[in-house]
């Protein structure tokens, strides 16, 4: 079974596995609600959205402030 995108496709996206994860987690959890909330089915599971968006460049990480 081949993955789309492979694993280190994505990792050239972002730093570390573990940010990877949380980062697909996170917007697959925003995806999910915000289809819930519009009553509008999605066309794929948000998690595959997610991580396509990663491999697209769409979704990045979020640098902190530096007045945090």
């Amino acid at each position: 079974m081949l993955l789309y995108p492979a694993i280190k496709d994505l990792l050239n996206q972002v730093p570390s596995r573990y940010m990877l994860v949380n980062m697909v987690a996170s917007r697959a959890r925003k995806l999910s609600s915000e289809a819930e909330l519009s009553g509008e089915p999605l066309e794929e599971k948000a998690v595959s959205l997610a991580i396509h968006e990663v491999a697209d460049g769409t979704l990045q990480i979020e640098e902190p402030d530096a007045g945090e």
